[in-house]
């Protein structure tokens, strides 16, 4: 912290640091910080405290608040996968440097509401994927586990472990106007970034700003097949595999086919629920500086 408070402060930034006392708190952090009027958020973290700032820009009911003010993400967490798409992941110093002489930019923004897993409704943003299926559960071991071996090396694992126990889901998905198409699924991501779990390429076309979301439907398939796809997910070659399917839209209802099983949600990195749940695109919602 001392050296990306210099750095801010070299680059002429007049700045006050406030932390966060645990989870969602960004959230509220960022919202005080906006009705004090801020002109920028510069966010210290991974892709959680990265997304829950995002949400800090919308109320609670989900509009967007009216702000010229930008959001900065400063990389320091797990995962990295929203700064890789940045092209910024791995030196938050340089990152905090470089901040303030960078232009704020237009980009889009996911929402999604859903069931928490008290079955209560839910509803937050997020800025570089959702999806739902076997992440939901890597989200959960990776979370409990140790992050000491780095983020690619955490989400390896916990990918390794959730396909070993994850059995291919029946969901109903709808994409704008289309007609719902039921399937078994192991994962369907929702995705404004390109890369989540650490590193895995899975939207290698998605654009922060085409206003378009990709969803990539990777369906039921053995688990050695599933293994044998993990070197085109890191490769960014994952739409080569004859069980991934790769569509485009700006609205993804989706439900379990079952209305009693449990499917679970991966956002941002996080798993705070479940299906059903409605995603939607926010076109050029926010200002980001990076």
């Amino acid at each position: 912290m001392p050296e990306i408070e210099a750095a801010l402060r070299d680059a002429g930034g007049e700045f006050e640091t406030r932390p966060t006392l645990g989870p969602r708190d960004a959230t509220r952090l960022v919202r005080e910080a906006l009705a004090e009027g801020a002109g920028g958020i510069a966010v210290i973290g991974g892709d959680g405290t990265f997304s829950e700032a995002a949400d800090g820009f919308f109320t609670e009911s989900g509009d967007l608040i009216e702000t010229d003010a930008w959001l900065g993400p400063i990389p320091m967490g797990t995962g990295g996968d929203f700064s890789r798409t940045l092209g910024i992941r791995g030196d938050p110093v340089g990152a905090a440097a470089r901040l303030l002489s960078r232009e704020p930019r237009a980009i889009d923004c996911g929402y999604i509401r859903f069931v928490d897993h008290d079955g209560r409704p839910a509803a937050r943003a997020f800025l570089n994927i959702a999806s739902f299926g076997v992440a939901g559960l890597v989200d959960k071991l990776v979370n409990e586990g140790p992050k000491w071996m780095g983020g690619t090396s955490a989400f390896l694992l916990g990918t390794a472990r959730a396909l070993g126990r994850y059995r291919p889901q029946l969901v109903r998905v709808t994409v704008d106007d289309t007609e719902p198409v039921e399937e078994a699924i192991t994962n369907i991501a929702v995705a404004n970034g390109r890369y989540f779990g650490g590193g895995m390429h899975v939207a290698p076309e998605a654009k922060i700003d085409d206003g378009l979301l990709d969803v990539v439907t990777i369906g039921e398939a053995s688990l050695t097949t599933q293994a044998m796809s993990f070197r085109r997910m890191y490769d960014g070659k994952i739409r080569q595999a004859s069980h991934v399917a790769y569509r485009h839209g700006k609205r993804v209802v989706a439900e379990p086919a079952d209305p009693n099983e449990h499917v679970l949600l991966d956002i941002d990195g996080e798993a705070p629920g479940r299906l059903p749940a409605t995603f939607e695109l926010r076109p050029g919602a926010l200002r980001l500086r990076a």
